[in-house]
């Protein structure tokens, strides 16, 4: 019975691995299908026959290489501000006890409540009044803004989860608050500045409100926005071009994804034989 576990394991995780991969492979199937073959009332996964020309049109018609180079460097900037600014904050919400925590929760739990579309109208006259309503630099503040609580709220986490001791034996060991920040307490919080760094990535690449009400110049558009150009004014889809850009649009995401992973392993024990 006992040998029988194992291999039954590794087959509900092989059918949960497809389970979630089935999209994403319908999707690449999607990319590379004729309009007449999408249209029709006949599914297949694999296509009849391979129209790669749909990569072509996504890349040559809609500025698809200005827009992803758009979001990446708006999914990038907001990122890095996002750790910046969360991590001393972080840990001062998960250390200090008292009204300056129960205060940062507050806002936490507060800035969750609003809805987005209640929000982006004030977020749109400031932006204006400071001159930056139409631009990569406004939208990336948003988003930094935007992303902010659920990355102190993930963050404060991984601190609390570090034992004191750690830090009280750093500096029992003549080490200054500093080193002690640096040598122990970073290393351990790599997997959660990792995952930090991930969940922001991908939330400022994928996001399209506030960049649909924001940005109004096609040379600024992110690529959720160039992505909705392959809708015709009638509501007709260019199916085959725009699943062809939704795969090259995954790419960033997933490269992204897999350098960050080793982070979400190590330091786990790293900063503990430091002192």
């Amino acid at each position: 019975m006992r040998s029988l576990i194992r291999p039954a394991q590794y087959a509900a995780l092989a059918a949960y691995l497809l389970f979630l991969g089935f999209p994403l492979l319908w999707l690449i199937s999607a990319s590379v299908k004729s309009s007449a073959e999408l249209n029709s009332l006949s599914v297949s996964l694999l296509p009849q026959e391979w129209h790669w020309e749909n990569y072509s049109q996504a890349l040559d018609r809609q500025g698809l290489v200005r827009s992803a180079v758009n979001s990446l460097v708006v999914a990038l900037v907001s990122t890095a501000l996002v750790i910046v600014i969360a991590l001393p904050a972080s840990y001062v919400l998960a250390r200090v006890k008292g009204k300056v925590r129960m205060a940062g929760v507050a806002w936490i739990l507060v800035s969750q409540v609003f809805p987005v579309v209640l929000v982006v109208l004030p977020l749109f006259l400031v932006l204006r009044a400071l001159g930056l309503a139409d631009s990569l630099v406004g939208l990336t503040l948003v988003h930094t803004t935007y992303m902010l609580p659920f990355a102190l709220w993930m963050l404060q986490g991984y601190v609390a989860s570090v034992p004191v001791e750690l830090e009280e034996a750093g500096t029992m060991d003549g080490a200054r608050r500093f080193t002690v920040l640096r040598a122990i307490v970073l290393p351990l919080l790599a997997p959660g500045i990792a995952a930090t760094a991930m969940f922001s990535f991908v939330a400022s690449w994928n996001e399209f409100f506030f960049a649909l009400v924001l940005l109004q110049s096609p040379e600024n558009y992110t690529l959720p926005i160039t992505l909705k150009m392959f809708i015709g004014g009638e509501g007709k889809v260019a199916l085959g071009p725009l699943a062809a850009g939704a795969v090259l649009a995954a790419i960033p995401s997933i490269v992204f994804f897999s350098l960050l992973r080793r982070r979400l392993t190590s330091g786990l024990v790293a900063g503990a034989v430091k002192g």
